[in-house]
């Protein structure tokens, strides 16, 4: 498979999932983005690759980036940013800043949580509600993720986000306390 049929299969399969979870109908999401619904039924089936400015369309009318629009999907996703690459937001010379750590498009109730996990410590997990994800900043030790049986070595100073609607685990492999942060990002009920 080329990039170009990655693409178009990621992006039918997005817009898919995007339009249904806004509730749109295919005459509501063109009115919307001012996109024809020929087109949109054309996208969802794979068979065209829109204009950059009718994906920009489409994206703005469900209220998400172009680039979650376009993601690949690679089963539960899981997103680490290292520490050099949060993005900063502002700084001054005497030192104060704010830095965007992680973030992901998920509408509807959210919870911000302190973890303090010791050596040789776990917590597992079961699958929360379709939609749900999680966000995570490890300030102290080596976190490993555990999603779907996938591990994910988080150090201290980095990020995570990932779809909870997936079997995961938290896991202290370390001799060092680890230290967190995290957000559960639920849906709204629709």
């Amino acid at each position: 498979m080329t990039d170009l049929d990655q693409l178009t299969q990621s992006l039918a399969r997005n817009l898919k999932h995007w339009r249904a979870d806004r509730g749109y109908t295919l005459d509501a999401l063109a009115a919307r983005a001012g996109v024809s619904r020929g087109m949109i039924i054309q996208i969802e089936q794979a068979r065209t690759n829109p204009s950059v400015g009718t994906t920009v369309k489409l994206a703005d009318a469900l209220g998400i980036s172009i680039t979650t629009l376009l993601e690949y999907d690679q089963g539960p996703q899981v997103r680490t940013v290292a520490p050099g690459d949060a993005v900063r937001m502002w700084s001054t010379e005497a030192g104060s800043h704010t830095s965007l750590l992680v973030g992901t498009e998920a509408p509807g109730p959210f919870e911000m949580w302190d973890w303090r996990l010791m050596p040789g410590e776990h917590s597992e997990s079961d699958p929360h509600p379709a939609g749900t994800k999680e966000l995570l900043h490890v300030r102290r030790g080596e976190l490993i993720l555990v999603v779907e049986g996938d591990e994910h070595a988080i150090p201290a100073g980095a990020s995570a986000a990932f779809e909870a609607s997936a079997a995961h685990a938290y896991r202290n492999d370390g001799e060092e306390i680890v230290e967190m942060t995290m957000a559960v990002v639920v849906p709204s009920g629709r």
